[in-house]
């Protein structure tokens, strides 16, 4: 489904110092009622899709790490409308509510560090993440905050729309410019999603 993700284009320069559950930063590009818009990015054996996303943030508690919004696809070709709305919930990997170890949704540790290795900025973290799936890891200073973003259900389509939200994705927000990366995982299907703002 939809999502609001932007590549970024310089390299990243994440350092992860070890320190005890600290909170992301504060980051005013992350707060509610902000929107996004961007692109995502469908590709199968088949076939390569696209179409454009808006994301608003409706909810955001750093301090429990959690945020929801809405994601609305735009002329997504399977869809028999023009528009299809998702309300999501989020988790702010913060290693004190949420580490990078996903624990439910079908996701192994496996699934977890193959998609967090997508994001140049994850890779400097990578080595205590292997360690204790980060919980060490103080990333207060961190320009960038990662999630898990969660489709909970249709907001003005049936669940028959013909598009699926079984799976979730793995969201890399920069605190410095507000792009947004993201990869959808669903571990019932073959097509991989990513988004880009």
């Amino acid at each position: 489904m939809p999502v609001r993700v932007a590549e970024i284009s310089a390299p990243s320069q994440v350092s992860g110092t070890i320190s005890r559950h600290t909170s992301p930063p504060a980051c005013t590009l992350l707060s509610v009622g902000q929107a996004f818009s961007g692109t995502q990015n469908v590709s199968s054996i088949q076939k390569e899709e696209a179409w454009r996303v808006n994301v608003r943030i409706q909810g955001c508690d750093l301090e429990h790490g959690y945020l929801c919004g809405t994601m609305e696809a735009l002329n997504v070709p399977m869809a028999d409308t023009p528009i299809v709305v998702t309300f999501w919930e989020g988790e702010i990997v913060d290693t004190k509510n949420y580490t990078f170890f996903t624990g439910k949704w079908d996701a192994s540790p496996e699934d977890d560090k193959r998609h967090w290795t997508k994001f140049p900025s994850f890779l400097p973290l990578l080595s205590q993440v292997e360690i204790d799936g980060g919980k060490s890891l103080d990333l207060s200073n961190c320009p960038y905050i990662f999630m898990r973003w969660k489709e909970q259900y249709f907001v003005n389509v049936g669940t028959d729309c013909g598009l699926t939200i079984a799976g979730f994705y793995y969201v890399c927000f920069s605190c410095s410019d507000g792009s947004i990366n993201g990869f959808y995982y669903d571990p019932n299907s073959r097509k991989r999603k990513r988004v880009k703002e």
